[in-house]
């Protein structure tokens, strides 16, 4: 397959997969009316760690399970437990487009922090990039306004605990198979979300909507862990990661067409900021990585 095709591909999946992340979050909130957050939270894990099970048959990791247990495997995904636990408390209270738009400031977020903690060299266009994003998020969040709440806070510290995890993704070692992090993530998400609610909620009996709600939201959850899997690993980072901001369109139709609500016209400004500047800072960053000498 030539490289313009591997690329075509690689786009594809990744537009596939920010479908299916956005279904997963849409049943998902669908399934918070009724349930407390965290008990929704626990149930759907436990559906996409079911559905897992051919995840890891298809890509034939089933013996590779025990590298879910390397240490950084286990920071990464321990951030990614802290951001899930505060985006379903949002995701519950906020319009789904709005904390989808909030989130997507993760990748400027990360590039800061790798500029600070690793000493990366970052170039002022990228700089101003990430000011546009961080504006655009305020135009969504909108503090003072009427709008603004906890959990606005709470999908702000989502999008942190997103950039913390791939901050330390960026260290585990590339032999571990994608899909073996996958895994690990869901199951720990799933342990976590298991303790939060036996602590904090009271058990809420599921009638078989929240079940059948919860089922479809894990077997999206899954496929869009697979989609993002094989895109990246069928084209090159720099032509596939932009279009992982499709998300924020996807999140504004769900929001329009299954919960009846469109952003003011500030939100949709700062989104449009956070989808310009994100896709920009990712394609320049793609190029540059291209481009550099290889030792």
């Amino acid at each position: 397959m030539s490289t313009s095709n591997s690329n075509l591909s690689g786009i594809g999946l990744m537009i596939a997969a920010t479908f299916a992340f956005t279904l997963n979050d849409t049943l998902l909130k669908l399934a918070t009316e009724g349930l407390p957050p965290y008990e929704t939270l626990f149930l759907r894990g436990v559906a996409a760690s079911l559905w897992s099970i051919p995840l890891i048959a298809f890509t034939g990791n089933a013996s590779r399970l025990g590298e879910m247990f390397n240490r950084r495997v286990l920071l990464r995904n321990s951030f990614e437990l802290v951001a899930v636990l505060f985006f379903i408390l949002a995701l519950a209270n906020l319009p789904i487009a709005d904390i989808t738009a909030l989130i997507q400031v993760a990748p400027m977020l990360m590039l800061a922090g790798i500029a600070l903690i690793f000493r990366e060299r970052i170039r002022p266009i990228q700089w101003l990039l990430i000011v546009i994003g961080f504006a655009g998020a305020l135009l969504v969040a909108q503090p003072g306004g009427a709008g603004f709440s906890v959990y606005t806070l709470l999908g702000l510290g989502c999008a942190a605990m997103t950039a913390g995890r791939d901050i330390v993704g960026r260290r585990v070692p590339k032999e571990i198979p994608g899909p073996v992090v996958a895994v690990c993530t869901i199951l720990l998400v799933t342990l976590g979300a298991g303790i939060a609610h036996a602590v904090l909620e009271s058990w809420t009996v599921p009638d078989p909507r929240h079940l059948l709600l919860l089922a479809g939201s894990g077997l999206f959850l899954m496929f869009g862990h697979l989609f993002v899997f094989l895109a990246y690993r069928t084209g090159d980072v720099g032509a596939t990661a932009p279009f992982f901001y499709m998300f924020t369109l996807w999140s504004l139709a769900s929001g329009v067409i299954v919960f009846g609500t469109l952003p003011n016209p500030l939100a949709l400004a700062g989104m449009l900021l956070i989808l310009v500047s994100g896709v920009t800072i990712v394609t320049i960053d793609g190029r540059r990585r291209r481009l550099s000498p290889v030792a």
